[in-house]
């Protein structure tokens, strides 16, 4: 059974809770607060008294220089990234300052509309592209400060690559042994060759297509070769497995088949997997699915599997939350906003355990 929750909260959980969404008011409170918007009364500061001395300026900062460093237990960290393309004197940009932490072992799906930015970021993830701005960093390989021999080194042993268009994650005219062999022989470093055949076999094995190790890519089926491409792009052992829409091209059954060789290579092999994909029931799959919006990221749905206390029965929990970036930045979702005429600015008030967001009582 799944049980599913789209209210979206700034920050905790969109459940029941009638307190927390931001864009609505919490009906507990409402016969307190006046009706034109949040008390007008001055919030205190969290420790209840304005910092008047140095001393306690100084302990602030001291506190902050204590801090680690941001995404210090992350293996993919992007942080305020900005990347921009110029054509014919039109500058476009299309990561506008985005923050991205991916923890070790994880498989994320990443969505968003055409024009959001979520390609752009998988090239800059991949090596084949390079930031304008801000940082990003895999698997302690800084991708802003490497050089072209770091970057050979990166593409070729941390991560891998699947192509949405089969026909070029694959060699036509190798079999399917001979392709994913390839990054090995290319690789070098004296694997020898019974090692390297034995790779062959376990991927293509564990992925389901080991019949299809003497063909060519035309003599498998999409699905087939896209399976392939996966063995191919885990030839390494990489740490990172992109993909690119990897079931574009596919039908709704075939896909299944390609997801479920993702999870297999996240849960076998251990292997940090980021899909960008537009299939709902791909991203509805996956444990935590990144929703990027105007260049940044927007929410993002956290599932989690639950057990009834009383009967036993599982319950698999999906929960959505806004984004809050690192500038202090929240994307609030279209349909709030406009539900509520919000435009421009917003009132805000700080509560106990949440915070308000109010339209603007002095718009006309």
């Amino acid at each position: 059974m799944t049980e599913s929750r789209t209210g979206t909260a700034a920050g905790s959980a969109s459940e029941s809770r009638t307190g927390t969404p931001a864009g609505s008011a919490s009906s507990a409170r409402s016969a307190t607060r006046p009706a034109g918007g949040p008390s007008e009364a001055a919030t205190p500061s969290p420790s209840g008294a304005p910092a008047t001395t140095l001393g306690e300026l100084e302990a602030r900062a001291a506190g902050r220089r204590d801090r680690p460093r941001y995404g210090h237990d992350a293996l993919i960290t992007c942080d305020r990234l900005v990347r921009i393309f110029s054509t014919d004197g039109v500058e476009v940009q299309a990561l506008q300052g985005l923050d991205l932490l991916v923890r070790e072992g994880e498989l994320t799906a990443l969505v968003g509309a055409s024009g959001s930015g979520k390609s752009t970021l998988m090239n800059i993830l991949a090596g084949l592209d390079e930031p304008t701005a801000g940082a990003a960093e895999v698997a302690g390989f800084d991708l802003l400060a490497m050089g072209a021999k770091d970057r050979l080194r990166y593409r070729r042993d941390i991560v891998g690559f699947v192509w949405q268009q089969t026909a070029r994650n694959l060699l036509p005219y190798l079999t399917a042994a001979q392709n994913v062999a390839l990054p090995m022989q290319l690789r070098g470093r004296g694997v020898r060759k019974a090692a390297r055949a034995e790779r062959v076999t376990e991927l293509l094995s564990l992925l389901g297509v080991a019949d299809c190790r003497d063909r060519r890519p035309r003599e498998m089926s999409g699905g087939q070769q896209q399976r392939t491409a996966i063995a191919v792009a885990l030839a390494n052992d990489p740490k990172v497995l992109l993909a690119d829409e990897p079931t574009g091209e596919l039908d709704s059954r075939t896909a299944e088949q390609i997801f479920a060789a993702f999870r297999t290579a996240n849960e076998s092999l251990g292997t940090t997997v980021v899909i960008v994909t537009h299939d709902q029931a791909v991203a509805s799959e996956v444990r935590r699915t990144v929703a990027i919006r105007d260049g940044r990221t927007s929410t993002e749905i956290l599932r989690r599997t639950e057990v009834d206390a009383a009967t036993g029965q599982e319950s698999l929990v999906a929960r959505e939350y806004a984004m809050l970036d690192r500038a202090g930045r929240l994307q609030l979702p279209a349909g709030h906003t406009e539900a509520l005429g919000m435009r421009d600015r917003v009132l805000l008030e700080l509560e106990a355990d949440h915070i308000g967001v109010w339209p603007d009582d002095t718009a006309s």
